[in-house]
């Protein structure tokens, strides 16, 4: 855990350029279909779809172009069908990958992604062979600026928050992923909008990368990103001070 407020930092100016780059509203549609076909289209009946909606609409997605994404998951339009896929494998100096996806071809998103952890120093894994060092946990992101410290421990840890970091800019509040929805309900009661939420997955020991080998994960993760099947890239990266700063120069 102690590294993802770095990690945050550095997952931040790439949803930014993914956005610029057009990416992020396919795969925001993918996610929206799939998360209406497993649970329903309905948000306030289910709670997956009610957060990447409101991921959608943080993006600026066209209302029409959500409501599209639910009928093709639910079966009211045609569409093409999407299956969940989940590839382990390791980047440079045994960092632990754990790369969440859509496709409707699963050898064509397998290939992609090998393709890319190779070029970049990595390999593909078997299943199972870093899936465990992961654990799913609610995240919420909020500008430091909008609320205390006090103020905000005292609301979310009554809701059934866990821990509260403080990421400099922002505060990071973390639940047990069946607390996640209260907890940022009653964020959002208190007027605060979070910059990011989501059930993400932690690995509870990181493995910290400098010099060259950080560079290298770096652009590995970005290109990972990059494909359009891939949702998600989780990892046990963390930087150190020297290359955060020389990333963050070069962001």
């Amino acid at each position: 855990m102690s590294g993802h407020s770095k990690w945050a930092t550095i997952k931040h100016k790439k949803g930014a350029l993914d956005a610029k780059r057009g990416k992020i509203f396919t795969k925001l549609i993918r996610e929206i279909s799939i998360a209406a076909r497993v649970g329903g289209g309905d948000p306030n009946m289910n709670p997956r779809l009610r957060t990447v909606i409101d991921k959608a609409k943080a993006a600026n997605m066209p209302q029409d172009n959500i409501k599209r994404a639910i009928q093709k998951g639910t079966g009211e339009l045609d569409g093409t069908t999407y299956e969940e896929i989940i590839l382990e494998g390791y980047g440079p100096g045994g960092v632990a990958l754990l790369v969440e996806g859509t496709t409707d071809n699963r050898n064509r998103t397998v290939s992609e992604v090998r393709h890319v952890l190779t070029k970049h120093g990595g390999n593909l894994g078997t299943v199972g062979c870093v899936a465990y060092l992961f654990q799913p946990r609610g995240f919420i992101q909020l500008p430091a600026d909008k609320v205390s410290e006090d103020d905000l421990m005292t609301l979310a840890l009554d809701a059934g928050a866990d821990d509260i970091q403080n990421a400099g800019e922002s505060w990071e509040v973390y639940t047990a992923p069946g607390a996640f929805e209260a907890v940022l309900q009653a964020v959002r009661k208190a007027g605060l909008e979070p910059s990011e939420s989501q059930i993400a997955k932690f690995a509870e020991n990181n493995i910290t990368l400098e010099g060259q080998r950080a560079q290298q994960m770096l652009k590995l993760i970005d290109a990972l990103e990059d494909l359009d099947d891939v949702q998600n890239v989780w990892s046990n990266f963390d930087l150190s001070e020297k290359a955060l700063e020389e990333a963050a120069a070069a962001g």
